[in-house]
């Protein structure tokens, strides 16, 4: 497991390098420009394609683990995750792929691991979905489509600060290799090994400067990787809650049905429509006033590396839960309520300027010209 791990590091961060290092010759196709869009929160143009060396570091790690002992499946988990990271790539490079065709993509990628993996639901723990689950492929096939497209497709939302996606990504391969180990499920153990590499090889050179990006392939990438070992574990280990990969994902998941409504139901907007008041955003422009309102890239730089550290406490208090309780249904049901009302008593206190001091980095006075402007836009 060690080769795999830093076989998937060292090609990810070699391959990361590289194309830091030979920016000036694809920034044409490849840099995400400031003022592209709402939720644009960074300084410069800056390569979007990590998840290039994410999934070439992926690949290795997949192939050290093909030539060991417990290669069964790393061909077909390949071609699973083609069509979804063949999409995200492509937005990275063409702007052109829509939110909703890169979704089917996850889709299509979902049905082939149910088809190539056996990567299906066979139990939700309630008597009637199991039953419709175990004789109706159809209702199955559904789930799995909603269930590791709306993760995948979550996953990207939350990519929107330098390090952000990327550690939580980190936290959530950390616990599922925790139970893997523990069930004794050594092939998903070395999915999440390799994955694990690669993005650390990536954050290297993502956190604090952000001077590359995962973009929609590393995002999709990622979702689509945690959602399938999440099903794949709960349907391989009956010991497994099947609540379990919901807690362990709940905060990207929730900041996507929370956005949702808010765009939705709230504000009466098309609920796909790109904005800057996700959690993370409102953390950025409220919370961080470490040089407020300043163009400086150092200073836009710091910001938004100071940014990551409040979401990654946050969906701390899913992951650990899910970790320590995973075989435990009633917990972790406990714990998914605590965390949505954590989630929702953040926002609020966000919204409504009621941040306590001692929260927030920088200093209070350069708020005041930000509470006016951004309270129009809740």
């Amino acid at each position: 497991m060690i080769k795999i791990l830093f076989g998937a590091f060292f090609v990810s961060w070699v391959g990361c390098f590289a194309l830091i290092l030979f920016k000036h010759a694809h920034q044409h196709l490849t840099t995400d420009h400031v003022g592209s869009g709402p939720q644009k929160m960074h300084h410069g143009a800056t390569p979007r394609i990590g998840g290039v060396p994410i999934f070439v570091g992926l690949l290795l790690g997949m192939e050290i683990l093909y030539f060991g002992e417990w290669h069964i499946n790393s061909l077909p988990l390949i071609g699973a995750i083609l069509p979804v990271w063949i999409a995200g790539i492509t937005e990275d490079l063409t702007k052109k792929v829509s939110p909703f065709k890169r979704l089917i993509a996850a889709f299509v990628s979902a049905l082939i691991g149910m088809w190539l993996l056996d990567a299906k639901l066979v139990r939700l723990g309630s008597p009637l979905l199991d039953h419709l689950l175990a004789n109706y492929i159809v209702f199955n096939a559904l789930l799995v489509m909603l269930g590791v497209g709306g993760i995948t497709h979550a996953m990207n939302i939350i990519d929107g600060f330098n390090g952000l996606a990327g550690v939580v990504v980190v936290m959530i391969l950390s616990a599922l290799a925790y139970v893997s180990y523990q069930v004794n499920d050594i092939f998903l153990l070395g999915q999440c090994i390799a994955l694990l590499g690669a993005t650390i090889g990536f954050l290297f050179w993502n956190y604090p400067k952000g001077t590359i990006f995962a973009g929609d392939g590393g995002a999709y990438l990622w979702g689509f990787m945690v959602a399938e070992i999440c099903v794949m574990l709960v349907y391989r280990n009956p010991s497994v809650s099947p609540m379990f990969p919901l807690l362990l994902v709940i905060y990207p998941v929730w900041e996507t049905i929370f956005s949702i409504y808010r765009r939705k139901v709230i504000r009466g907007l098309p609920a796909g429509l790109p904005d800057a008041i996700h959690l993370h955003s409102l953390v950025y422009k409220r919370m961080v006033r470490h040089m407020i309102g300043s163009k400086k890239a150092e200073h836009m730089i710091r910001r938004n590396s100071l940014t990551a550290p409040y979401l990654w406490g946050l969906a701390a208090f899913s992951i650990i839960p899910a970790a320590l309780y995973w075989s435990n249904t009633a917990m972790i049901l406990f714990f998914m309520a605590v965390f949505i009302l954590c989630y929702c008593t953040f926002y609020a206190m966000i919204v409504h300027f009621k941040i306590k001091r001692w929260m927030t980095v920088g200093d209070s006075k350069e708020c005041a010209v930000e509470k006016e402007r951004l309270t129009s836009e809740i």
